[in-house]
């Protein structure tokens, strides 16, 4: 990534990006996590990165219709072949390999994306980011009051362990910023606040939980 650089020699670099994770309290309001990032090396190698995900404890199809329609809809201004490849891309990247599930529900992810004019690619990104709220906001509203129990919260609170998980093992933003001497607290901020992990775990069959387990491990289209 840096053009007339020696190998294995330090490159500068300069890296901006906007970064957000909401980790709502109601088990039935799913965490959304979006970031979108530009890089440029002193080599003269840049490119864009980022992606809108959502990682929801119960399944609502027509939440997850709703949030992949929109993001398809945002891909579908730039060019049509964007969702397909990001959607998938999505799925790949947020896989927790040690458990063979995914970390949530997909949406779109990218990197290293150069193969165009970076002004269109910088208008993608903030149409991305604008796209958050209508993709987000109304599966909020729909579910902020709804009741739930105190199982229901200790199951959020086991799949915010996976999030936990993921995002200490595989998180490219992560393993970036801890290993360039970032700034753990901004490092660190996509965790929720409290997790819980149980022994062997594993949801009644034919329960919500079970429910949602399946499209963990097997990765669904939406739209």
């Amino acid at each position: 990534r840096a053009k007339g650089m020696a190998p294995g020699e330090r490159v500068p670099f300069f890296a901006c990006g906007l970064s957000c994770v909401m980790h709502p309290r109601n088990p039935f309001c799913p965490t959304m996590h979006f970031n979108y990032r530009y890089f440029e090396t002193d080599g003269g190698v840049w490119w864009f990165g980022g992606g809108t995900d959502i990682t929801p404890s119960y399944l609502d199809e027509e939440d997850m219709k709703h949030f992949h329609g929109t993001y398809k809809e945002v891909c579908d201004r730039h060019d049509p072949e964007f969702y397909p490849k990001f959607k998938a891309w999505a799925d790949k990247y947020y896989t927790i390999t040690h458990r063979n599930e995914t970390r949530g529900l997909g949406g779109i992810f990218y990197d290293d994306l150069n193969d165009r004019d970076p002004e269109l690619l910088f208008e993608f990104a903030k149409d991305a980011v604008n796209s958050v709220v209508p993709a987000y906001g109304p599966i909020i509203e729909k579910h902020k009051d709804d009741p739930f129990t105190e199982q229901q919260k200790q199951w959020q609170q086991m799949r915010r362990g996976r999030y936990v998980e993921f995002n200490l093992v595989y998180d490219r933003g992560t393993v970036f910023g801890l290993k360039t001497g970032g700034r753990i607290e901004s490092i660190l901020m996509s965790l929720p606040e409290t997790a819980r992990w149980e022994y062997d775990h594993h949801p009644e069959e034919g329960s919500p939980e079970a429910e949602i387990m399946d499209a963990f491990k097997h990765p669904r289209e939406w739209v």
